[in-house]
């Protein structure tokens, strides 16, 4: 399922990965470059864009993936929908995730030919979401890294994702992302606290144009 997640604009800080197959720069710009051509055909053909075939290995490993829309030189969260777990391959994912983002954020109207040439495209791949074990829900702080861990809180039928780079944003410190995640979730800002809550850690590289249509880098501060 493509999940909407509400993203602030701003600076995007990640620490390097642990135990994933890191992506080049190249195909980071890549993946970028399929997303926004996904909503360039669906704007002119209506229809899905078929996968391409020049494409490396690892865009057909199944990999979590959420794709963002920025307005420009705004930096205003224009979509963002996803996949959190890695339901399906790399290519096919970022198609779905960037058409969902443009055209299927409930938050947004759908995206107009009008806003191509205003928006900048954004890719995150996440690594699969691990679930953070402890004894008493206070040690959860304590195991998490900001900067680095993006959250996924489950309680009960509510669920919540916050990718890493959104405490830094906001300037969280852990406590602070973890109310931030909770509330995300439509729960109380201290629901993490709750015995029979689960939270998962995930990480991510993000990909994105300096500019609409514009150069790709990898954003990495710090």
């Amino acid at each position: 399922m493509l999940s909407a997640y509400t993203e602030p604009p701003g600076i995007r800080f990640l620490i390097p990965l642990r135990n994933l197959h890191m992506l080049t720069l190249e195909e980071g710009r890549r993946l970028v470059k399929i997303a926004r051509e996904a909503i360039e055909t669906f704007l002119r053909e209506g229809r899905e864009m078929d996968p391409p075939t020049d494409i490396p290995e690892s865009f057909l490993e199944k990999r979590g993936v959420f794709v963002t829309l920025l307005t420009y030189p705004g930096h205003e969260l224009r979509g963002c929908i996803g996949l959190p777990y890695p339901e399906k391959e790399l290519v096919r994912g970022v198609i779905g995730a960037a058409l969902a983002a443009a055209f299927e954020d409930p938050r947004f109207h759908e995206l107009e030919p009008s806003e191509l040439e205003k928006i900048i495209v954004e890719v995150s791949v996440l690594t699969e979401p691990k679930k953070i074990e402890v004894e008493d829900p206070k040690e959860y702080p304590e195991k998490i890294e900001i900067g680095r861990d993006g959250l996924i809180i489950k309680y009960g039928w509510h669920t919540g994702l916050l990718l890493p780079q959104v405490p830094v944003e906001q300037g969280w410190n852990e406590e602070e992302y973890l109310s931030g995640l909770c509330i995300k979730a439509g729960l109380p800002s201290d629901a993490w606290l709750e015995g029979n809550v689960e939270i998962y850690s995930f990480q991510a590289q993000v990909f994105s144009e300096e500019k609409p249509n514009g150069e790709v880098v990898e954003r990495r501060f710090g």
